[in-house]
Order: C-alpha cells, then sequence, then structure tokens
C-alpha cells in the first residue's frame, strides 16, 4: 500500500512551525534585551561602537504612546510563539497575519531609521530580519494549508 499523501504535507507544516518557533524565540530575547536596556536607561551594546543604536533607541520614535517599540515587539514575537505552537488553520493564518503586520511595522521603523533618525541600530535590523523571515516562513505555511485543502478536494 501505497504511504497516504498527508504524511508529507503535515512533516513540511510541522517544520515550518518549528521554524517560526526558533525565530520568535530569537526576536523575544532581542526584544526583551532592548526593553532593559529601555528600562535600565543604559546604552545598547553595538557592533563597531557606530553609537547608531543608541541614537535609535534614544529617539523620540523609540516609544508610542509611552510604550517602548521593543515591548510592541516582545508582544509581537509572543504572538508568533503562540502562533507556531497552535496546530491547525488557527496557529497558520494568527502567525501569518502577526508576521505580516511585524514585518509591515518593522518596514516602517527601518524608513524611520534611515530616512529620519539617520541611524541605523544594529538589533532593530536584526529584529527586522527575523521578522521577514517569519513572514516567509508563515506564507508558505499558509501556501502549504491551501495545497492541503486542494488535494483534499479531489
Amino acid at each position: 500500500m501505497a504511504p497516504s499523501s498527508k504524511a508529507a504535507p503535515r512533516g513540511g507544516q510541522r517544520a515550518l512551525r518549528v521554524g517560526l518557533g526558533a525565530l520568535a524565540v530569537v526576536g523575544l530575547l532581542i526584544s526583551a534585551y532592548l526593553t532593559w536596556v529601555h528600562y535600565a536607561a543604559v546604552a545598547p551594546v553595538c557592533v563597531g561602537g557606530s553609537g547608531g543604536c543608541e541614537t535609535v533607541q534614544t529617539s523620540s520614535y523609540a516609544t508610542i504612546f509611552g510604550v517602548p517599540v521593543a515591548v510592541v515587539g516582545l508582544v509581537g514575537y509572543t504572538g508568533l510563539l503562540l502562533s507556531a505552537s497552535l496546530r491547525g488553520e488557527v496557529g497558520v493564518y494568527l502567525g501569518f497575519l502577526v508576521a505580516l503586520v511585524g514585518t509591515l511595522f518593522s518596514a516602517y521603523l527601518t524608513y524611520l531609521e534611515v530616512f529620519v533618525i539617520h541611524a541605523i541600530c544594529e538589533w532593530c535590523v536584526a529584529s527586522a530580519a527575523l521578522m521577514v523571515g517569519a513572514l516567509l516562513c508563515a506564507t508558505f505555511g499558509v501556501l502549504h494549508l491551501a495545497k492541503e485543502d486542494q488535494a483534499g478536494e479531489k
């Protein structure tokens, strides 16, 4: 008897969930560090000592309605981790939504860094790259789900 055709898509979905979870954990660590930097009022460690991180972290754009952007990152990465822990459509679509919003927000913040603040924070760039990676994982998850649904209709 031939192996079930559903085994491969489920295995692929699991790998995407694990990848998304790993990206979320790294993002949580970065956001936690930047949150600590904000509340401890210390300068963030920057590669090369350029001072870009400190410039970005102390700018007026580092908070939204008094909430540090890093705390927003904690919420976003927690949402990604939650979505990675959920099986089925809910987890896939939640991960896609959080990753899409996070990527768009990261793009806005990167725009501010480059064109308004005129400084680049390496931690912020790393976080943005993680969020884009999360969006890729989540997008593949949605495509995988669509493929499963299509195969189930046949």
